[in-house]
């Protein structure tokens, strides 16, 4: 971890100082820790590591002394998920240092999340130079492949079960497609008419899943809008017009002379309109959540978690960003409405006793909600597309709103059991406060 930057007195001397072993075991021990890996011993021949903890390890050279420049070439190709995770906040922790960064990816969400600019690279010439906040996946994957703007590259597709692999294999078979057309330009009208049909086939597919995907957005809005329509109705007149009933039945109850029985009545039934009253407004609150629009995201999760643990008697924990930033009101809502259905699937179909969920910014352009459960798990033979058979809608309404977003969702089982969901939506950028460790057990 320190070869080429040894610790030792006195500085001076350079490769005959005296090092250090104690205090660089120690930081070494500390750097480890702070990255998660795990070794059995620091004395350990690399040779014995996995290729993932030797790409680890080397991340965290770079830890041991500063730099003003970083430059990292395909590093999170051998790595997990959490240890992706790792260094993109690595890389922001960076960046809010003042060390400028030198990414090479072909991951394009990587590269959005954590890029203020992209450029891309053709045969050894920068054929773009763009600011990731006013571009596009399509339009670097059109730099990619030498493709003018007018051919779209990456196609929208409506198979939210399977949109990551549909949406790579279209981006491959229209690859394949210009190899194609230039291979055959030389080649007769027959072969140029198949290329041709060809493109008209991919354009009007396109077309037809864009069609889809935004009847789909324009329901989500539409429905939103009826809920919010809904619950100010329920809260403005029904909700008042049951007050002012118990008003009056109080005011009768003080004011008239009533027999025992009677008030004993009246009272029974002022509780059971104050019951109905607080069901309205559960109601309301699931309809539209009210603390959304004054307070924002955060604070609108964490009643609705505290009111759901109320409820149901499972334990929970909430672990947020500080300051989660206000995002354009979609984007808030499909959030909230992705972890209402994930703690509703974890009451009805875990059997959990405890849950954990966290939100915060990977990068001031992409929001990571995560929901684990010690529940039963998930079976050995999940298939998304049969639980609409089945009459199950949960994770397929988040996969519907996670795909139209932009975003991506990654369902696992639990270790050693439970399940756990994890949900990355972009949004236009946010500059947030970092995380603040605010664990709140229940």
């Amino acid at each position: 971890i320190f070869l080429g930057n040894e610790l030792g007195s006195p500085r001076g001397l350079g490769l005959l100082r005296r090092l250090n072993q104690h205090t660089m075991q120690e930081q070494a021990l500390s750097l480890l820790a702070r990255l998660g890996v795990q070794v059995k011993s620091l004395h350990e021949i690399v040779y014995n590591l996995s290729g993932e903890q030797r790409q680890m390890i080397s991340i965290a050279r770079v830890l041991t002394f500063p730099a003003k420049l970083i430059v990292i070439d395909e590093p999170t190709i051998s790595l997990s998920y959490p240890n992706q995770q790792k260094l993109l906040e690595l890389i922001q922790n960076w960046r809010q240092l003042g060390v400028s960064v030198l990414f090479s990816s072909n991951n394009l969400d990587h590269l959005f999340a954590v890029t203020d600019r992209i450029i891309v690279l053709q045969q050894g010439c920068i054929s773009a130079d763009l600011r990731t906040d006013e571009t596009n996946r399509e339009e670097v994957v059109n730099y990619l492949l030498g493709t003018t703007a007018s051919q779209r590259m990456t196609p929208n597709i409506w198979d939210f079960n399977s949109y990551d692999t549909v949406r790579d294999y279209t981006e491959k078979l229209r690859y394949h497609q210009i190899l194609l057309e230039k291979d055959l330009a030389a080649e007769g009208s027959l072969n140029r008419q198949l290329a041709e049909q060809l493109a008209e086939q991919l354009q009007a597919l396109d077309q037809t899943n864009n069609a889809l995907r935004e009847a789909q957005r324009r329901l989500l809005s539409e429905g939103e809008e009826e809920r919010k329509h809904l619950a100010r109705e329920l809260h403005d007149q029904i909700i008042q017009d049951l007050l002012s009933i118990n008003y009056e039945l109080e005011e009768l109850a003080t004011t008239q002379m009533v027999s025992p029985e009677l008030e004993a009545d009246l009272a029974t039934v002022r509780k059971s309109i104050r019951d109905l009253i607080g069901n309205l407004r559960h109601i309301c609150g699931n309809l539209r959540p009210p603390t959304i629009d004054s307070l924002g995201l955060g604070a609108a999760i964490q009643s609705y978690v505290y009111e759901w643990h109320k409820r149901t008697g499972v334990a929970y924990s909430l672990d947020m960003d500080s300051d989660l930033g206000r995002m354009p009101e979609a984007i808030e809502l499909s959030i909230f409405r992705i972890l209402q259905e994930s703690l509703n699937n974890v009451w009805r179909h875990a059997h959990a006793t405890t849950v954990a969920v966290e939100l915060r910014h990977t990068s001031p352009r992409t929001m990571m909600i995560a929901i684990s459960d010690d529940g039963k798990g998930l079976p050995d033979d999940l298939d998304l597309t049969s639980l609409t058979a089945d009459g199950h809608y949960g994770l397929i309404g988040i996969s519907e709103r996670v795909s139209l977003l932009g975003g991506r969702m990654h369902l696992e089982k639990g270790d050693p059991r439970g399940t756990a969901l994890m949900v990355e939506i972009p949004h236009p950028r946010v500059e947030s406060k970092r995380k603040s460790k605010n664990s709140t057990p229940a």
